[in-house]
């Protein structure tokens, strides 16, 4: 690998000269904490670009891998926060987030002041906040930036991002975080980035279950699912969403990219968030209630396309292929 860390500006400067590319890079050391189905890709992309990432996961496989392909294995969050100047976490909800920032042995206790805390995570906007103000006491700056794409998105380094937090603190860190996606804007202060995340799965949400009645009525009609697929996927009702999840119906593969369990972890922070803020959101708890009768059914490691089959439960009908 040929990034330099912790140069001495002399030779930082020469190395930028020899590899424009990486201008100011010699001087960040990056953290990523979280190394899941999203995290591992995402911190192995960074490593892919020749930044000098430091990683911690309690999954020691994960750790094994990503320290595989470059980085180094911290032993602890602590031994992490203290070496690096800008620390990822990616991790699956606000209490989980909550105990690696601020718990004991977390990122506040051993990160130094002016430390950018980038959380990944997709979590309660509430709980950002409050991160980030106990952060702020210490010296150190936070950005929330969860993303949309699930996994392939995670492995391709196209993820949308979107963040909240100080614009010049994302300026700081917005090359970083065009590694890991196509797309990263700052829209608005510290808890925004999260929602416009829970934004975004409403809207994932009520595609999927719109897709899944139109297919189980072509069905049940015995009008060929693809047809249709193939007819309206140009049109009005075309999407990112459909262009995805209807083949997967289809194909009858409900291999994750994303979980159903992760989506209702979502939409539970949607409810959350819209009974705070004194809105009804029709749509979203529908959504969620169908997510929960599927969980029940011990289905909820399904990709959540598999929302088809509340459908198919309830109307008796399949959804796949013709022979």
């Amino acid at each position: 690998m040929f990034f330099r860390h912790w140069s001495p500006i002399g030779e930082a400067n020469a190395f930028e000269k020899e590899n424009p590319i990486m201008k100011g890079c010699y001087k960040m050391q990056i953290g990523f904490i979280g190394l899941g189905i999203m995290g591992k890709p995402m911190a192995k992309n960074l490593l892919k670009a020749g930044y000098s990432v430091t990683a911690f996961d309690v999954v020691k496989p994960n750790l094994d891998e990503v320290a595989a392909a470059g980085a180094k294995a911290a032993s602890s969050i602590a031994e992490l926060s203290a070496e690096c100047n800008i620390i990822i976490t990616m991790l699956p909800n606000s209490p989980q987030v909550k105990t690696v920032v601020l718990g004991e042995g977390g990122v506040i206790t051993a990160a130094k002041p002016g430390t950018i805390v980038v959380d990944m995570s997709s979590i309660d906007p509430m709980v950002s906040i409050e991160i980030e103000k106990e952060l702020q006491a210490k010296g150190i700056e936070m950005l929330d930036a969860p993303v949309s794409g699930g996994e392939p998105k995670a492995i391709d380094g196209s993820l949308s991002i979107m963040v909240g937090g100080k614009e010049e603190i994302f300026n700081k860190v917005k090359d970083i975080l065009l590694v890991m996606g196509g797309s990263a804007v700052l829209v608005g202060k510290i808890g925004s980035g999260n929602i416009t995340k829970l934004a975004n799965q409403i809207i994932v949400a009520v595609n999927i279950a719109a897709m899944s009645e139109g297919l189980i009525l072509a069905s049940k009609a015995g009008v060929d699912p693809e047809k249709v697929f193939e007819a309206i996927k140009g049109g009005l009702a075309g999407s990112t969403v459909l262009n995805a999840k209807a083949p997967m119906v289809l194909d009858r593969n409900f291999k994750p990219g994303f979980r159903i369990e992760l989506h209702i972890k979502d939409l539970n922070n949607v409810k959350d968030t819209a009974e705070s803020l004194g809105l009804q959101l029709p749509f979203a708890t529908q959504a969620l209630e169908m997510m929960n009768h599927l969980k029940e059914e011990g289905k909820e490691k399904n990709d959540h396309s598999g929302l088809v089959e509340y459908y198919e439960e309830l109307n008796g009908v399949k959804v796949e292929r013709l022979k």
